[in-house]
């Protein structure tokens, strides 16, 4: 009879270990990263180049119920170019300076519907809005996924004023810079170059100190038209992109020290009196965060091993009942 209660503690570790095996799994493949949200990304960045196409000649229609932005032809039809790196438009870095377009931006539609934000896209609510003619709906839908999950609110991970970075880690920016960027970009980040609107060139660490949104966006989703892996494909999160950007900003840039704010191309202006913002995270967020990858990326192992151990109890004690 003990041996009978033992065997059947055994077959319950089992089969808790058989469910907490398929929670692993499941929660694993939910942590998996969506293609569809990255090649959004780059569709916000850069349509015309995704597609391997070339950008429509003339403007956008839309661009010209501004006067502010003096840019022209291709950039207009860019997404970035009305709603800005941060995806906040008129109310984010793109508030003032060369920039300023007065159009809205798009965080504000993360909360919408795929087919209300693809009505949108493909201009049912404003007919100078439609890409339909441009985008296929594979694309449309991508786009959808990237404003509705994969668009951050930058507030919490940069100040608006001093372009500083909130609750970053440069030490873990620098491992993740070092296993992965400096193949391209090399140790000082000067080789290949980020490209600016006008095509004028820049440092990473220029780009860090300079646009931050920029390197944000450019560090999760890549550069379109390029061989660049973005982040979010490695299984990167936004603190992932955060800290890298932390430890960009301390690489050589080319700005006098005394420039402030500094200024390259068309990066945004810095506005004065916005306030700080994103101060919610703290060390302690921190540390939830690093504890929570460490037991997401340990998880499986130990589920594993018990799952394995659960397995070898049922089968010796079988063992141990033949032989009674």
């Amino acid at each position: 009879m003990k041996s009978r209660g033992l065997i059947g503690i055994g077959f319950a570790l089992l089969a808790v270990a058989i469910w907490m095996v398929s929670a692993a799994t499941t929660t694993q493949a939910a942590q998996t990263p969506d293609p569809g949200v990255a090649r959004g990304a780059a569709l916000y960045d850069r349509w015309y180049a995704v597609l391997g196409t070339a950008a429509p000649e003339g403007n956008m229609p839309v661009w010209a119920r501004q006067k502010t932005n003096t840019r022209s032809g291709e950039d207009t039809w860019r997404c970035v170019s009305c709603h800005g790196w941060d995806y906040q438009g008129k109310d984010g870095a793109y508030r003032a300076g060369a920039n300023y377009t007065g159009f809205p931006g798009v965080l504000q539609a993360a909360a919408k519907s795929t087919d209300e934000i693809v009505a949108a896209l493909k201009g049912e609510s404003d007919a100078e809005h439609d890409f339909s003619r441009y985008l296929d709906d594979a694309s449309l839908n991508d786009l959808a996924k990237f404003i509705q999950a994969g668009a951050l609110d930058t507030t919490q991970y940069i100040d608006p004023v001093g372009l500083n970075v909130l609750n970053g880690s440069a030490d873990h920016g620098k491992q993740l810079y070092e296993a992965q960027c400096v193949k391209c970009h090399e140790a000082d980040g000067a080789k290949i170059p980020v490209v600016f609107e006008g095509r004028r060139q820049a440092s990473l660490g220029t780009v860090a100190a300079v646009d931050p949104w920029r390197f944000l966006h450019k560090t999760l989703y890549g550069a379109p038209g390029t061989e660049m892996a973005g982040g979010h494909s490695l299984g990167w999160s936004g603190q992932d992109a955060r800290d890298i950007l932390l430890y960009a900003q301390s690489l050589p840039n080319d700005l006098s020290p005394k420039s402030v704010p500094p200024t390259v191309g068309d990066a945004p202006s810095v506005v004065s009196g916005a306030g700080p913002a994103g101060q919610s995270q703290s060390i302690f967020v921190g540390l939830a965060t690093a504890l929570g990858a460490i037991v997401t990326s340990l998880g499986f192992a130990l589920v594993l091993g018990a799952f394995l151990i659960g397995v070898i109890f049922v089968v010796v004690w079988s063992l141990r009942e033949r032989r009674k």
